[in-house]
């Protein structure tokens, strides 16, 4: 009996590490907004993208390094997904653990996207790669792909 304890000790374990990856979680644009305003004294870089999308998936790790570079700067990198909530399971979750990301994932969850769309930036057409630049009362919206350098100047700017 003791040895059948141990055995599902163990595997719990084993299944609770693994199980223990990325969290995404569904995020609507008021919650979003309720983040950032919570958090005043941070630097915000908040990147839409989504994993059918190539060259959002080629600038992802470049947000990775910003974030992993600059961690005592009280700078929050959100990385929102745009894919459609009934590939959180199927695709962004997996993606997600497949490349090892660190930052927080959130996948947004609204339904029209032009309301959420003009939210974000009334300027925004809609494209992706999209990167939203805030610290304290300054936002910055960048509709385009970032090498790591322009990444790197951008959020210097602010």
């Amino acid at each position: 009996m003791k040895i059948k304890s141990i055995s599902y000790i163990f595997l719990w374990t084993i299944f609770s590490v693994s199980a223990y990856s990325q969290n995404v979680k569904l995020l609507n644009i008021n919650q979003l907004n309720e983040r950032i305003k919570n958090g005043k004294d941070s630097t915000y870089v908040v990147n839409f993208w989504a994993t059918w999308c190539a060259p959002c998936i080629k600038e992802l790790p470049h947000f990775e390094k910003l974030s992993g570079e600059h961690k005592s700067e009280k700078l929050a990198v959100l990385l929102v997904s745009l894919d459609f909530k009934s590939k959180l399971e199927s695709n962004v979750i997996p993606f997600v653990k497949r490349k090892n990301l660190k930052n927080e994932v959130f996948l947004l969850n609204e339904s029209s996207p032009q309301e959420f769309i003009d939210r974000i930036d009334p300027s925004w057409s809609g494209s992706i790669p999209a990167t939203l630049f805030i610290k304290g009362d300054k936002r910055k919206f960048v509709e385009s792909e970032f090498t790591y350098e322009q990444l790197l100047t951008e959020y210097k700017k602010l």
